[in-house]
């Protein structure tokens, strides 16, 4: 399977609104600690933009809500799977993303044969607190040799400017986040990176 090269992950339905107009066609709607009716309102307006603009949305976490409102995609982190009920997913026909970060991390992913694999933070990153310092990009080679096929997700400081080192290290996705949100112009950013990925 080929994905888009830019994946960015937002928090609300109204970041998308501005991402999926620029030409973004991989995105992910990661809403945290929100009632279940916003939570659920936010996956449905993300779903209809994506749908509106032919941009595939990946919903973060969420796998009931994205069952019952017709997703297509589900990203899962690995605390996540402990809870998820995988053989519901999968009667869905969800596409499943999985982060890693270990060796451990990785076989519990390939065991569940996911439609792609995120690793990370390649980057010290900003947006929370992780038990694990910075893979790097020899770390992206590795994991690339291991999974094969599988698209591989770069995700964890990532930047315009790092993308070209994460791709030729064997990513063939990269995502970003706050090099977006806290970017002072984020839609001339997304340009950017589209221009990077492309």
């Amino acid at each position: 399977m080929t994905l888009p090269r830019f994946y960015p992950i937002f928090d609300s339905a109204d970041w998308l609104a501005r991402a999926l107009p620029l030409g973004v066609k991989l995105v992910q709607l990661r809403v945290k600690d929100r009632p279940e009716t916003e939570t659920r309102a936010e996956i449905r307006a993300g779903l209809a933009l994506a749908r509106k603009h032919g941009a595939a949305l990946v919903v973060n976490d969420h796998w009931r809500i994205a069952i019952e409102e017709g997703a297509d995609w589900l990203h899962l982190g690995q605390e996540d799977l402990d809870t998820a009920d995988l053989p519901a997913i999968r009667r869905a026909g969800l596409r499943l993303g999985v982060s890693t970060h270990d060796e451990a991390e990785l076989a519990r992913a390939l065991a569940l044969k996911p439609d792609y694999v995120a690793l990370g933070p390649v980057y010290p990153t900003i947006l929370k607190q992780m038990k694990w310092h910075q893979q790097g990009l020899e770390r992206l080679t590795e994991w690339k040799a291991k999974i094969g096929e599988i698209p591989l997700i770069a995700i964890g400081g990532m930047s315009v400017e790092r993308a070209a080192g994460a791709f030729a290290a064997g990513a063939d996705v990269v995502s970003a986040v706050t090099d977006i949100t806290l970017h002072a112009d984020p839609e001339a950013r997304m340009r950017a990176w589209l221009a990077a990925c492309a």
